[in-house]
């Protein structure tokens, strides 16, 4: 099957990368707006496959949405991250503009493909991509949450000295500093609750730690970070191709559930060939659901911003 990444930076090459090593598309087809740029990280990519040992074909492109034609899956990495003095409304423009015309362009090429957003703020570009495009619901999947998910067993396993494959834990909400909600009453360590091995300032402190994840690794790299965005997104592609069913929780549209409608936000879904199939009920508990509702109404007022720009 074949998968077209919009975007040849660092994310979306790393994305590439991941989803050739591990076998999951017969074809990646790499795009961006800069002259060969696609092109070379391509062909980077694919002098490495006799020394990595996979048979994906990646093929990079200059624009030209003609080679992202019958994609069963388009991610959208295209943007610009937020700079020193550039407001909210800046930023949101700017994407907003960059994701509308990608969607436009690959829908006809891919008119059935399903649409996972990188773009930041990715909960606000989410909603603008369902919006512009629409297409149903369950085609247009936001990645953050996998991605936050990832950090947060990231810092569990370091507070726990223990392997983080043995660590299972859930964010959910908006996909930004404030936003986002680590269900550090529902992780676990093989099956027990972190609660008995962390006492409540140790959770808060890895609950802290999870919530500037971006930020941290941003300030550290001086750029934003590739490696687990691009595995995240590697991952969400993989459950769709091969119609894994896996529970991940993303960013999806909510049309009452966990009390909320009309709005992109991080829920735990199950996905599989047709997108994301169904959202999962976790039975927040009053703060939780609190939490969720005070992320939702901090995400709405972004996509208040596209409103006023008759965006969408």
């Amino acid at each position: 099957m074949k998968v077209s990444i919009i975007g040849a930076g660092n994310v979306g090459a790393t994305c590439a990368e991941y989803i050739a090593l591990n076998s999951i598309a017969s074809e990646v087809v790499i795009l961006d707006i800069k002259e060969n740029f696609a092109e070379g990280k391509a062909l980077d990519l694919m002098q490495t496959a006799t020394l990595n040992g996979f048979n994906t074909k990646i093929t990079g492109s200059t624009n030209d949405y003609a080679k992202t034609a019958n994609s069963k899956v388009v991610v959208i990495t295209s943007g610009i991250p937020r700079k020193p003095g550039m407001t909210r409304e800046e930023l949101i423009g700017i994407n907003a503009g960059i994701v509308k015309t990608v969607t436009e362009n690959v829908l006809k090429h891919s008119p059935e493909a399903i649409i996972i957003i990188v773009s930041n703020p990715m909960d606000t570009m989410t909603y603008l991509a369902l919006k512009e495009s629409k297409l149903p619901k369950n085609r247009i999947i936001g990645m953050g949450g996998i991605l936050d998910s990832a950090r947060f067993k990231c810092y569990l396993s370091q507070a726990l000295n223990a392997p983080a494959s043995d660590i299972s834990g859930v964010v959910i909400g908006g996909h930004g500093d404030t936003t986002m909600i680590p269900l550090t009453r529902l992780a676990s360590y093989t099956g027990v609750p972190v609660s008995q091995f962390l006492d409540a300032d140790a959770l808060k402190k890895v609950a802290a730690d999870t919530m500037v994840g971006g930020a941290t690794l941003t300030g550290m790299l001086g750029t934003s970070a590739w490696y687990a965005p691009g595995a995240s997104v590697a991952q969400l592609v993989n459950s769709i191709l091969n119609d894994q069913k896996k529970l991940f929780p993303c960013c999806v549209f909510l049309d009452g559930e966990y009390g909320q409608k009309d709005i992109c936000l991080g829920v735990p879904v199950i996905i599989g060939a047709n997108g994301w199939e169904k959202i999962v009920n976790y039975k927040l508990n009053a703060d939780e659901q609190a939490a969720f509702a005070k992320s939702a109404d901090a995400v709405r007022a972004m996509n208040t911003v596209l409103n006023e720009m008759k965006t969408a």
